[in-house]
C-alpha cells in the first residue's frame, strides 16, 4: 500500500516538474500539453475506468490520513484493533471514491449530458446511500446523500463558471 502511494506520488511529482519546465522552455510545452494531470483533465462521460481509477486513489488517500488521524486520537487497545480500524476506514473511502467516480461517469454517458452537474450530484448520493448502507442507517444514507450530492454538484458548477477560493481576485 505504501509502495503504491510512493509511486503515484512520484508520478505526480514528476508531471509538475514537468508543467513547470514548460514556462521556461518551449520544447517541454508539447509534452506537458499532452499529459492528462487529473480528475479534470478528461473528457466527461469517457474514459470511465481512469476517471473511476483517480477517485478511488484519491478515496484511499483520505481513508488513510483519516484513518492515522482517528488512531492517534482514540488510541486503540491492540495492535490488531488499530490495523482494523484503519483497514476499515480506508476500505470505506476508496469504495466511496470508486462509487463517486463510476457513477458520475456512467450517469454522463445515459443522460447523454456530460457536462451536467446533475451527474455529480447523482454520483454524490450513490455515494451517500452506499455511506447509509454500510452504517446499517436510513439516516446517515439520506443526508450524506444529500449532503456529497450537492457538495459534488457545486464543485462542478464552480469548475465551469471558474470560481475561485483563494489568491488575488481576476478583475
Amino acid at each position: 500500500m505504501f509502495t503504491f502511494l510512493w509511486q503515484t506520488a512520484q508520478t505526480y511529482r514528476r508531471r509538475a516538474l514537468v508543467l513547470a519546465q514548460s514556462r521556461d522552455n518551449s520544447d517541454f510545452f508539447a509534452l506537458a500539453v499532452g499529459l492528462k494531470m487529473g480528475y479534470w483533465d478528461l473528457e466527461e462521460g469517457k474514459d470511465c475506468i481512469e476517471k473511476t481509477w483517480i477517485t478511488t486513489k484519491l478515496g484511499t488517500a483520505l481513508g488513510l490520513v483519516g484513518s492515522a488521524y482517528h488512531i492517534v486520537a482514540f488510541q486503540p487497545d491492540s495492535a490488531m484493533q488499530a490495523i482494523q480500524r484503519a483497514t476499515a476506514g480506508t476500505v470505506t473511502m476508496a469504495s466511496l471514491g470508486a462509487i463517486f467516480g463510476m457513477t458520475t461517469c456512467l450517469s454522463a454517458q445515459l443522460r447523454e449530458a456530460p457536462d451536467d452537474p446533475l451527474n455529480y450530484f447523482i454520483g454524490g448520493c450513490a455515494s451517500g446511500v452506499f455511506l447509509g448502507a454500510r452504517t446499517h442507517s436510513a439516516m446517515t444514507g439520506t443526508t450524506a446523500c444529500l449532503g456529497l450530492g450537492t457538495v459534488a454538484m457545486l464543485t462542478k458548477v464552480g469548475k465551469k463558471e471558474g470560481w475561485r477560493f483563494s489568491g488575488a481576485p481576476k478583475l
